[in-house]
This record gives structure tokens, C-alpha cells and sequence, in this order.
């Protein structure tokens, strides 16, 4: 598996040093198999491609052009993925962060902590 355990805890620590509880360590693990997923398809597409237009044949690189799209979409998924991977994070760390300080962001960022 491309997420391992051993990763996780190398990039996550203990998973409460961060206060990333398991839950978020699911989201993160899940998104990148489906990064690692798409990749591996992306890496057959290509290597389908290039035979297609080593062989020079009009019905080969006519069937390029819709494999290269269908590689383009593959690359937005994945920037996608990422996109959500790293707003999830943040939120995951806002939320974290906010609940070691006590406090909560005020939307210019500053804290305001809570009385009682």
C-alpha cells in the first residue's frame, strides 16, 4: 500500500502530537490510495501512448488523442485530491490548534479565548 502505517506515523507522529485523530488519518490514507490509483493508471496510458505513436499508425494516433484526454482528466483528479488533501489539513489543524490554545479564530486570525 502506498500510505503505509509507518508513514503515517513518521508524518503524523503519534497521531496526537498534532492532535490528527484517526479519523483524519483515514481521510489522508484513502485520498492518497486513490492518488496512488490514478498514477498507476496515468503510467499505463502513457506507455500506451508512446507505442501508439512509435507505431505511426493513423488508427493508433487517432486513439492518442482520447487517451491523452482522458490523461488530462486523470491530472486534474489528482490536483483535485491534493486540493481537498491540503484544505482538509488546514481544517484539521485550525481545529487542533484551537483546541490547545482554549480559543477560537476569529476570522482575521486573530484568537479569542474563551471565558469560564
Amino acid at each position: 500500500m502506498f500510505f503505509s502505517s509507518q508513514m503515517e506515523g513518521d508524518i503524523f507522529g503519534n497521531g496526537s502530537q498534532l492532535g490528527v485523530d484517526g479519523k483524519v488519518v483515514q481521510i489522508f490514507q484513502k485520498s492518497f490510495v486513490q492518488v496512488q490509483n490514478i498514477l498507476d493508471q496515468n503510467r499505463l496510458l502513457i506507455t500506451e501512448i508512446n507505442q501508439n505513436q512509435e507505431s505511426k499508425l493513423h488508427v493508433n494516433l487517432t486513439r492518442n488523442v482520447g487517451l491523452i484526454r482522458e490523461l488530462n482528466n486523470n491530472v486534474k483528479r489528482v490536483v483535485d485530491l491534493y486540493g481537498h488533501l491540503s484544505n482538509s489539513f488546514s481544517k484539521s489543524m485550525d481545529a487542533s490548534s484551537e483546541t490547545e490554545s482554549g480559543g477560537t479564530t476569529r476570522s482575521d486570525g486573530k484568537n479569542r479565548v474563551r471565558s469560564g
